[in-house]
């Protein structure tokens, strides 16, 4: 029986799910009042805008970016809602204003991640001739704006400043969104092999992670690489023909990105030996996507691959230039997002975020569980 004939009820039971409390195991736990946040485009809720932002994805400032909740842009990279976003609403905290909006409110949290931004340091791939480089920041960069986000703390380290290092982190949440897809991204066209970009990409990112178990943080998430051979960019980048796994999306990509997912995790099992006190879950997004791309229907999606923002029709409604994604002149944007899981070809819908979120906020694709960790965290403020 096709999914088609299925779809009224498909989408009958998908209202449900959408209506309900985005996550139920959660939904008396609330131990964080502030969270820290870190990442790129898949996480940014507005530190880059059209002007400073990836050229490719120039428009965001404008709708029909932010076209399905805001109803305006806000600088995400989506329809509407973030997986971020979501995290908030299910501590019941307000959205976490952007670093570089110095008027918001920062009291319950603040948001570091840059769109287009690296792991490893611009200057690395400016040496090496990457042209595809799009922003000036990095992880690093944003480990630098929350030094000086809690400058006036006198924070230092738990050691050496163990009381004012405990008031920043008291009831604190590290979130580190997805980061490093830029970094693979930069090198198409350029001799730096991906297990380069791997090794480097790993290490930048665990070195950040340590500091700020350093200086007092006690719970973080971390969540690894989607599967990016699944996105319309890829198919873009690699020219034909392409070997297709068992999801229909490109071999070699998602290779990389569970390779790169394995390095991480290596590194953040020795990060809990090291601090045992810390609670540090990973966030396994790759099986996580690799669930809901295998199984589209059951989401209720319509579109796994095809753009719902761009232009250029067929399998991706994509082309990779500026002039011809999301947003610019002669593209257009889908009649209903939520059946689609890609927004504009790297970017993916709030209706993916939502699905992808309430997996994880219910207790699955991590380890350990984020349930678990609101309950360590509940205990420790008893």
């Amino acid at each position: 029986m096709s999914f088609f004939f299925n779809f009224p009820l498909v989408t009958f039971f998908l209202s449900i799910f959408l209506l309900s409390p985005i996550s139920l195991a959660t939904s008396n736990l609330h131990p964080f009042k502030k969270v820290y946040v870190f990442g790129d485009s898949y996480t940014d809720t507005g530190n880059t805008n059209d002007t400073t932002g990836p050229s490719i994805y120039r428009h965001v400032s404008s709708l029909p970016y932010g076209r399905t909740f805001f109803h305006r842009s806000t600088n995400r990279y989506s329809d509407g809602r973030l997986f971020i976003d979501f995290v908030a609403e299910s501590l019941n905290l307000p959205y976490f204003p952007p670093y570089l909006n110095k008027t918001a409110d920062t009291t319950h949290g603040v948001n570091f991640a840059v769109s287009g931004c690296t792991t490893v340091p611009i200057s690395f791939y400016l040496k090496n001739n990457a042209t595809a480089t799009a922003v000036p920041q990095s992880l690093p960069t944003q480990l630098t704006w929350f030094k000086d986000h809690i400058k006036g703390s006198g924070c230092k380290d738990i050691v050496s400043t163990p009381a004012q290092c405990t008031a920043v982190f008291d009831g604190a949440l590290v979130w580190m969104g997805e980061i490093s897809a830029n970094d693979y991204i930069n090198i198409y066209g350029t001799n730096i092999s991906s297990k380069t970009v791997k090794k480097l990409a790993v290490k930048y990112q665990t070195k950040v992670i340590k500091e700020l178990l350093k200086m007092g943080a006690k719970y973080l998430v971390v969540q690894g690489l989607p599967a990016t051979g699944c996105f319309p960019l890829a198919f873009a980048q690699v020219p034909p023909p392409v070997e297709r796994d068992d999801m229909g999306c490109l071999t070699i990509k998602n290779k990389e990105s569970y390779d790169h997912n394995t390095a991480l995790q290596e590194k953040l099992h020795e990060l809990r030996n090291e601090f045992p006190s810390a609670v540090i879950v990973y966030g396994d997004d790759w099986h996580a996507y690799r669930e809901v791309y295998a199984n589209a229907a059951k989401y209720g999606f319509v579109e796994r691959f095809k753009t719902c923002c761009g232009s250029g029709g067929g399998e991706f409604n994509f082309i990779a230039r500026p002039e011809s994604t999301c947003g610019a002149p002669g593209t257009s944007s889908c009649k209903h997002p939520l059946r689609y899981m890609s927004w504009d070809g790297l970017h993916v819908t709030e209706g993916l975020n939502r699905v992808l979120s309430k997996m994880f906020l219910d207790g699955a694709f991590a380890q350990p569980s984020f349930p678990y960790l609101l309950e360590k965290a509940a205990e420790s403020r008893v």
